[in-house]
C-alpha cells in the first residue's frame, strides 16, 4: 500500500480531473504543432507516458516511453534521477519530442535529452504539460507552483475497487 505522499508544503495541490488533462494535452499538441515538427514522441516513464502518448496521438507520430525517475526500483526518492534502459534507437537521425507531465529542476528532461544526443537524434525539444519550476521547456500547456494531483495516480486498485489513494489524503 503506498505511504501518504508529502506534497511541498508551501504549495497548494492542483487536482487535475480528466477533462482538463484531456484540454491540456490538446493545447500542448497545437503549441508544438506550430512551431516544430517532430518525427517521434518519447514520453517519460511513469507519469510522462500519458500525456506523452496523447501529444503523440494528436500530431500522428509513432510514440516510444523511456524511464528517468527518482523513484523507480527505490524504496525511498532519489536526490537524482536516473535512466532506466536505454534511449529508444528509433530516434537515430530524427526529430524528437520529449514530453513529461511536470518539470521542476528539469534534471529528469536534462537526463533524458541527454540519453536521446547519445542516440543520434538530429534535433530534441521537450514539452511538459505543467511547468512547476525554475526549468523552461520548449513547450508547456500550464505554468504554476502548485503540486500537481494527476487524475491517473488519484485512484489506485484495492481488491478489485477503485479506491481514493492514501499518498493524497485530505486533498480536495
Amino acid at each position: 500500500m503506498p505511504t501518504k505522499r508529502t506534497l511541498r508544503p508551501h504549495k497548494e495541490s492542483f487536482i487535475v480531473d480528466w477533462p482538463v488533462f484531456g484540454e491540456l494535452s490538446r493545447a500542448l499538441a497545437l503549441k508544438v504543432a506550430r512551431e516544430f515538427d517532430p518525427e517521434l514522441v518519447i514520453g517519460i516513464a511513469n507519469a510522462g507516458v500519458v500525456p506523452g502518448a496523447v501529444v503523440a496521438a494528436i500530431l500522428d507520430r509513432p510514440f516510444h516511453s523511456m524511464m528517468v525517475s527518482r523513484r523507480y526500483q527505490s524504496e525511498t526518492v532519489r536526490a537524482t534521477p536516473s535512466v532506466f534502459g536505454e534511449a529508444p534507437s528509433d530516434v537515430r537521425g530524427k526529430r524528437v519530442l520529449i514530453v513529461d507531465e511536470t518539470c521542476d529542476s528539469g534534471d529528469t528532461l536534462r537526463l533524458a535529452i541527454a540519453a536521446i544526443v547519445d542516440a543520434g537524434a538530429l534535433e530534441i525539444r521537450t514539452a511538459v504539460s505543467f511547468k512547476t519550476g525554475s526549468f523552461v521547456p520548449d513547450f508547456h500547456a500550464m505554468a504554476l507552483e502548485n503540486a500537481i494531483v494527476l487524475p491517473w495516480d488519484r485512484e489506485i486498485l484495492v481488491d478489485g475497487e477503485l479506491a481514493p489513494n492514501p499518498k493524497y489524503e485530505g486533498l480536495d
